[in-house]
């Protein structure tokens, strides 16, 4: 009875969030109705084993969300995303209209900016670009997909996306885990998914299939779009309705001082997890009113928090004319966060109740049964999570709250470089995340004026394809030559 309950459970929370139904509210019923039928005591398990849970997710990582949405949308206000795309746009003008956009999508998202935040500002951009390069629309999806959600989520080493940190506190390791192996994993997402966009093109100039002209939908009914809404704060750590919120500047500062707070946060990062936190005297942290913890539990998260913490301050100080209604423009960002977080601090502590079943014993040895070793069923394990979320974050907190101890053991007995299960995590995270009812997904085809029908393929070559290519590639290099 136990897995019919896993089971419905599963079912009752897809189906209902696809539907547009709150996680805040299914989370917790379906979670209540795995243990009942399990015949498991469910107000104990609500009480005792969900709450702790999700408080324990939020209670670790909720300073990232937070400092990451206002980080996002000061970026956004102060015109500072817009003005990094228009210097893309320019460089590269509309003969690379499809590199133009990856390359300012990866800039932004890699430097910390929300994937939503990117999203409002990279659409509008790539319609003036491939109208002007009579490019079809429906390519227009996978290339912003290509350049935001999908190397720079999860393997260019030094991101300080949700995605990366999660694993930090289960592993020991920092942002910069498995850096050789991230840059080749980025590599090969980047390359195959230009390759294919490119190959789209040429097929469509030779089919005489160019832009349409269409009108382009309202930003503004997008973010307020309830059902958008739903979907999308269970994928990525930013609430779209807040994009309306605050003042957005039409003075754009120039490029490098749009840059400079993008670079701050991975130096910054940087310093802090090989130079500051290592040389600090942080004994304290064993003794029991900090936990206990330790340096290698807590390093990772302060790492991306002060940098965060320090380009906001840049940012702020750099486009200070730029931003007149500042504190409408930090309640808006400080606003983003907390639903992201609450949804899927919720999946964690459903999550918890389902690995706390007796059921779930089978359901672990079969995981961890899978052939290849603890790297492929990890990679598995965080693929299918994530898969049935929808939500990358989720997924690979539920699979490390249930299996990263076990893993970590694992990794001791085997010889296995913790930061080689971190790589492997992330990216297995950011590959079947992007199934049709991700959040992300549903967002950004809206945001753009198309559908399913006509984007969503391009999309799984280059956001589901194009990663599971680079995850293979790092589990292989790393059987065979460990972590680097």
């Amino acid at each position: 009875m136990g897995l019919l309950g896993i089971f419905l459970a599963l079912t009752l929370l897809i189906g209902m969030s696809y539907r547009g139904w709150s996680v805040l509210l299914l989370a917790p019923a379906a979670a209540l109705l795995a243990a009942g039928v399990a015949g498991e005591p469910v107000l104990a398990h609500w009480t005792q084993t969900f709450m702790l849970g999700a408080a324990g997710f939020f209670a670790q990582f909720f300073p990232i969300f937070l400092l990451g949405a206002l980080f996002g949308k000061l970026m956004d206000d102060s015109g500072s995303v817009r003005a990094i795309s228009r210097t893309m746009a320019e460089t590269l003008g509309p003969r690379r209209a499809i590199l133009a956009v990856v390359l300012a999508g990866a800039f932004v998202t890699y430097g910390g900016v929300s994937l939503f935040v990117a999203f409002f500002v990279l659409a509008p951009m790539a319609h003036s670009l491939f109208k002007e390069a009579n490019i079809p629309n429906k390519l227009m999806p996978a290339a912003i997909v290509l350049g935001t959600s999908t190397f720079t989520m999860s393997a260019l080493p030094g991101t300080p996306a949700i995605q990366n940190a999660i694993p930090m506190p289960f592993f020991g390791t920092t942002p910069f885990a498995a850096p050789g192996l991230g840059v080749i994993a980025s590599a090969v997402m980047l390359g195959f998914g230009l390759w294919w966009l490119a190959r789209q093109e040429r097929q469509a100039r030779v089919s005489g299939v160019g832009y349409v002209d269409e009108q382009q939908p309202a930003l503004e009914a997008v973010a307020d779009n309830q059902l958008v809404r739903e979907r999308a704060v269970t994928s990525r750590e930013f609430d779209p309705v807040e994009m309306g919120h605050g003042h957005r500047s039409e003075d754009l500062p120039s490029f490098w001082i749009a840059a400079l707070p993008l670079v701050v946060v991975v130096v910054v990062n940087l310093l802090m997890s090989f130079w500051i936190l290592p040389a600090m005297d942080l004994d304290f942290l064993a003794l029991p009113q900090w936990g206990p913890t330790s340096l290698a539990a807590v390093g990772g998260v302060w790492s991306v928090v002060v940098g965060l913490a320090v380009a906001i301050v840049l940012l702020i100080a750099l486009n200070w004319k730029r931003l007149p209604s500042l504190r409408d423009s930090m309640d808006a960002g400080a606003n983003a966060s907390a639903l992201p977080a609450l949804s899927v601090a919720s999946l964690v502590g459903f999550g918890g109740v389902v690995a706390a079943l007796p059921a779930f014993a089978g359901v672990k040895a079969w995981v961890l049964g899978i052939d290849g070793g603890p790297l492929v069923s990890l990679a598995i394990s965080t693929n299918v999570l994530a898969a049935l979320t929808g939500s990358a974050s989720g997924g690979l907190t539920i699979a490390l709250e249930a299996l990263g101890s076990t893993y970590m053991q694992l990794a001791y007995e085997m010889g296995i470089d913790p930061a080689l299960m971190h790589r492997v995590a992330v990216i297995g995270a950011g590959t079947l995340d992007s199934l049709p009812h991700n959040g992300a997904v549903v967002t950004l085809l809206a945001v753009c004026g198309s559908t399913h029908k006509k984007s969503y393929f391009d999309i799984v070559v280059v956001g589901i394809v194009g990663p599971i290519l680079a995850l293979v590639a790092v589990i292989a290099l790393g059987t065979a030559f460990g972590s680097f």
